[in-house]
């Protein structure tokens, strides 16, 4: 069985993966995958007539976050996993269907509406019958589609996957937005609707962007809410003796649950990859046995977890395939999988982490310290407003003359080392903004301070590009001009699908000369990419220095 897929920056040959995907998932996997998404299209076709007629249904709303989540890249390579999500969304689409026909017919007298095969399809079988009826259901179904329609379609899909990843944290810490949830189904049923033209397209594409935008925002408030507002922190990066449970992924409110969990057991826990802004947070800090951040980006943890001896939690992406020598201690948890790995459920609406902490106990952890240098994250926009007068009297006097976000998804493809580069030539006059797991390319590097200021500012998270906004909104506002006004570059790096909802955002801002790399996604067509050029100026990066050069020119 072969398979398609091109939803992320290092698709085979930057055309797509057909044989298996070079992030390690299965053709099967792929398959299923696709199924899911045509049934969750489904689901969007009546929930996109159902609130029109005042029907809403939050907890579909939510099974709808939470499977496209489960679809992104390295995320859930477990099978078992994406059968049994295929049936429900099937459930829930019966459900919404005859809801949605009764009103309908309560309105206009009788159900006149033309149904797309994709909500009127019905799975069966075992996982062999569903891989046998996932024939045609992909991206490349329709050989005769329109490329260019097709490339807006699946941006605008991917925009919604990578929301759904947002909106499935905000939910979990209890936020919720009506214009979230319902441009999940507007978004997927319009890929549905053969009647819209590209620029129809365009339109939902940054569309999807504004949805993004409050989407990341009450997001920032759930975390806010719940942890506090993010401080400028030292984060240790030295190795502590004993037992101890490394926590990667994105999720806060899993991470506060294992620290409560483990609270006077003996037990140090660090971040990994994406949790590491978490050491920023008053809530998260205050657990003395945080301890520090162990190892650097998603990509290095085969070599990086080879036989370490502690449990490992993923909480979230990004998970690759695990090596046999640290099978026995990875433990996922919500929406990431693998099979064959330990999985940690919600039972009687908690999570109860002991099969990971008994492991951890077991193996004992390091038998010494080994000591490392500190770095500082916590630089989210509260923290940056709060010295904005310290810093527009620094850029008043010249000291300050610019301001880098160089930043985005990391990845193992070759030619990321511009953002190194790029970092490491930047004027002495410059702060750097930096933010998401391509941070990891140069966070240990010393980059100095201009009074006091730091120059490498952690900004957070992927879904944190809501404070690095708010912080050029600021600025904008400070100087009274917009933000494409501002001397302030932004130099972003791409791998999967959060990315794409937040160009698409950064877009809907209206956000120009967006520099974006290391290759642009395979799924953009050359006549989309000159819509995108031409209004908004986004570039394709070259080289540092000769980047840099036209920056400061």
């Amino acid at each position: 069985m072969e398979m398609f897929c091109y939803q992320c920056e290092q698709t085979a040959g930057g055309k797509g993966c057909v044989k298996v995907g070079v992030c390690g998932k299965q053709p099967d996997t792929a398959n299923l995958q696709d199924l899911l998404i045509y049934l969750l299209k489904g689901i969007a076709f009546y929930g996109n007539i159902g609130r029109k007629l005042g029907i809403k249904d939050e907890e579909i709303d939510h099974f709808i976050a939470y499977s496209m989540f489960s679809t992104l890249t390295n995320v859930n390579f477990d099978n078992e996993r994406f059968v049994g999500l295929i049936f429900k969304a099937d459930e829930y689409k019966e459900k919404l269907k005859e809801t949605v026909k009764k009103e309908y017919e309560k309105k206009n007298g009788k159900w006149d509406v033309k149904e797309p095969e994709a909500a009127l399809y019905r799975p069966n079988g075992g996982e062999k019958e569903l891989l046998e009826q996932s024939k045609g259901k992909g991206i490349m179904a329709d050989e005769t589609l329109d490329i260019d329609i097709r490339a807006l379609r699946e941006m605008l899909i991917y925009g919604l996957k990578g929301m759904a990843a947002y909106a499935h944290h905000a939910y979990i810490l209890g936020k919720k937005d009506e214009e979230v949830n319902a441009f999940f189904h507007t978004g997927l049923a319009a890929t549905l609707d053969d009647s819209l033209t590209v620029n129809d397209l365009v339109k939902l594409c940054l569309e999807c962007g504004r949805a993004n935008y409050r989407c990341m925002e009450i997001l920032n408030e759930g975390h806010k809410e719940h942890f506090g507002t993010p401080q400028p922190t030292e984060v240790d990066l030295s190795l502590k003796k004993g037992p101890f449970i490394v926590v990667s992924g994105h999720d806060l409110n899993d991470l506060e649950e294992l620290l409560k969990q483990t609270e006077g057991k003996g037990i140090n826990i660090y971040t990994h990859g994406e949790m590491l802004p978490a050491h920023g947070y008053p809530g998260l800090k205050k657990y003395k046995h945080l301890v520090g951040n162990f190892g650097s980006a998603w990509q290095n943890q085969q070599n990086e977890f080879d036989n370490l001896p502690g449990g490992i939690l993923f909480t979230t992406n990004c998970l690759m395939p695990p090596k046999d020598s640290y099978k026995d201690r990875l433990f996922t948890t919500s929406m990431v999988g693998y099979s064959g790995i330990q999985h940690i459920e919600v039972k009687n609406g908690k999570k109860d982490f002991t099969p990971l902490i008994n492991k951890a106990l077991e193996l004992g952890g390091f038998k010494e310290d080994k000591p490392d240098k500190k770095i500082m994250v916590g630089f989210g926009h509260d923290a940056v407003i709060g010295i904005a007068d310290k810093v527009i009297d620094l850029i008043k006097q010249g000291k300050i003359k610019r301001f880098m976000l160089i930043g985005g998804c990391d990845g193992a493809k070759p030619g990321r080392n511009y953002y190194t580069e790029m970092a490491q030539k930047a004027p002495m006059d410059t702060i750097i903004l930096t933010l998401a797991c391509g941070k990891y390319r140069f966070n240990k590097l010393d980059f100095g301070d201009i009074d006091g200021i730091p120059r490498l500012l952690d900004v957070g998270q992927c879904n944190d590009s809501y404070s690095a906004i708010r912080i050029a909104l600021a600025l904008a506002d400070a100087f009274k001009c917009g933000v494409n006004d501002l001397p302030l570059s932004l130099v972003l790096s791409w791998y999967e699908q959060k990315a794409v909802a937040i160009l698409l955002t950064l877009l809907h801002l209206g956000i120009k000369n967006i520099r974006l790399g290391p290759t642009l996604p395979a799924f953009i067509t050359p006549n989309i990419l000159q819509v995108l050029i031409d209004n908004y100026n986004i570039m394709p990066i070259s080289n540092a220095e000769h980047d840099l050069q036209e920056i400061l020119s």
